[in-house]
């Protein structure tokens, strides 16, 4: 095997569950360092706390699958038999399963169909949320995960400097996207992190706003830009957000206001401190300045091998900062109808403080 399941054991043995389900994704990349897609062919891994796991696999996939050399039975399936068989003979070889027991899911990640199917062949399990406990393997990186996340973030901000040369009067938030898309991928992105967010004027108040086709940039404008690459399957996340030619003194103000919200949450982020803390202290930036009816989410989220996974930046979360976290620090304002501003670093927690992985420059910058 060149894989381990000690991890998921570990996650057994904390929360007592007698074994957890999960689907391709973020935690099964994290463990066997391959991906498959989720379709409507369901692959299945089950972890019992004692005993060997299982396999469900679609036969199709199975010569992928096997280079995972999994150290359990395997149950494949063809599309013309369906995988009702395959989930009993899986259930067969899980006896330790076929009890009043409690299996752990991906709340967050399997679908509908699969929870029945697992259903239909431990009738009388319950089957609960784990997710955040089956996520918890990823919540602190290696050296390779944060070298990966470096990569991402410098082909992420190489391509944004180049498409800031290219931004013009006139052209529309759509031909911004795509000037971004082309230069992410000529800079060396495998692939996207998520659609990105270009936004001007008043959409980019709409803090997950899409490009319009039909809006042309104007002088005086704020241009909202929230992105990321890919890289071997580790995501950048950024937000930067430029003004059009000119900006006005009460739009300075404006961004000045998240810009000293920013560099808080990175000056109180340490090892100890609650992640309600460093939320509270950024709000707390936002809600002491004249712009404070205008701060509309929390300060930040875990970034890997998902774009928002553990930690929750906010208010009320107790998670505890530990060396290896990487989270955003991503503050922002928006004026209905008018204007929005958010800046966006990925920064990860180190022995003695964090090291931010973002090196774009925050400083208000005028483009076009």
């Amino acid at each position: 095997m060149n894989y381990t399941l000690d991890p998921i054991y570990a996650v057994l043995e904390k929360t007592q569950l007698d074994g957890v389900a999960f689907v391709p994704g973020a935690n099964f990349r994290r463990i066997f360092n391959c991906d498959f897609h989720l379709m409507e062919r369901p692959l299945v891994i089950i972890v019992p706390r004692q005993g060997d796991p299982v396999a469900i696999v679609p036969n199709l996939e199975m010569a992928s699958f096997d280079q995972i050399q999994f150290g359990g039975k395997i149950f494949d399936w063809r599309d013309e038999g369906g995988y009702d068989a395959a989930f009993k003979s899986a259930a067969a070889a899980l006896p330790q399963l076929n009890d009043s027991v409690e299996i752990g899911l991906e709340a967050q990640r399997m679908r509908v169909f699969e929870q029945m199917a697992l259903s239909a062949v431990f009738p009388v399990a319950t089957f609960v949320n784990a997710h955040l406990a089956i996520s918890s393997i990823r919540l602190i990186k290696t050296e390779d995960e944060i070298s990966k996340l470096r990569k991402a973030i410098q082909i992420s901000e190489n391509a944004l400097e180049a498409t800031l040369g290219e931004v013009r009067v006139g052209q529309t938030e759509k031909e911004i996207e795509s000037i971004l898309l082309r230069q992410l991928f000529a800079h060396g992105a495998d692939g996207l992190a998520f659609d990105p967010i270009v936004a001007a004027a008043d959409n980019s108040a709409q803090p997950h706003a899409s490009a319009r086709i039909d809006y042309q940039v104007k002088k005086g404008d704020s241009l909202l830009i929230d992105f990321g690459a890919s890289w071997r399957g580790y995501n950048a996340d950024i937000t930067r957000t430029f003004f059009i030619e000119e900006v006005s003194d009460f739009d300075r103000a404006f961004y000045n206001t998240v810009l000293n919200a920013n560099a808080r949450g990175k000056q109180v982020s340490k090892p100890g401190l609650k992640t309600h803390d460093v939320d509270d202290a950024v709000q707390v930036v936002l809600e002491n300045s004249q712009f404070a009816e205008f701060a509309r989410h929390k300060t930040g989220h875990g970034l890997g091998l998902d774009v928002h996974e553990a930690p929750q930046i906010m208010r009320g979360d107790d998670q505890i900062l530990e060396p290896g976290m990487v989270f955003t620090v991503e503050p922002g304002l928006y004026r209905s109808g008018e204007c929005g501003v958010r800046i966006e670093d990925d920064v990860v927690v180190t022995k003695d403080g964090i090291e931010c992985l973002t090196n774009f420059p925050r400083e208000l910058r005028i483009v076009g």
